[in-house]
């Protein structure tokens, strides 16, 4: 027979490992909510042109929507830019670098624009794109990448692409 003593631990530790379990449980619960976020490339504007080093910065913004009930934050969107159906290049969009409070909150049933600078370098494959946007020339922009949807207890990355 075993003494008293030694069974209270062993409870103790199949305890814990439920209480573990349901905490994993309630967290996944949140990721139906997390994947319904959805994004759409609003603008894409020139900011600045460099004609000697053949670059261009360009301010595309996205707008984020919750159409859910769980609060959430975006700390990152991974992305390819793409201009009149051909790819300029890839860009990232982070506050990784920004705890999760000090980042934009999105609420239910809120949308918020999010704007990050592209870096546009003259290519081989993209000399027409690239000498069309300098010029002014108007363009169709679309995106597909993914973006990082977070609450506190969970993250999910749902790809996205506007392109037609």
């Amino acid at each position: 027979m075993n003494p008293p003593g030694r069974i209270v631990p062993v409870i103790a530790i199949f305890a814990l490992i439920a209480l573990m379990g349901g905490g994993v449980y309630y967290a996944s619960l949140d990721n139906e909510d997390l994947e319904s976020a959805t994004i759409e490339l609003t603008s894409v504007e020139i900011l600045d042109v460099n004609s000697v080093e053949n670059n261009a910065t360009l301010l595309t913004t996205f707008t984020v929507g919750n159409p859910s009930d769980l609060t959430f934050t975006v700390p990152v969107i991974t992305f390819e830019l793409y201009a009149n159906g051909n790819s300029i290049g890839k860009g990232v969009y982070s506050t990784e670098d920004i705890a999760m409070p000090g980042r934009a909150a999105f609420y239910p049933g809120t949308e918020i624009p999010l704007e990050v600078w592209f870096f546009l370098n003259l290519t081989d494959k993209n000399q027409k794109e690239y000498n069309s946007i300098i010029s002014g020339e108007s363009m169709e922009y679309e995106a597909s990448g993914i973006l990082t949807v977070e609450s506190a207890w969970s993250i999910v990355e749902p790809e996205f692409d506007t392109r037609k």
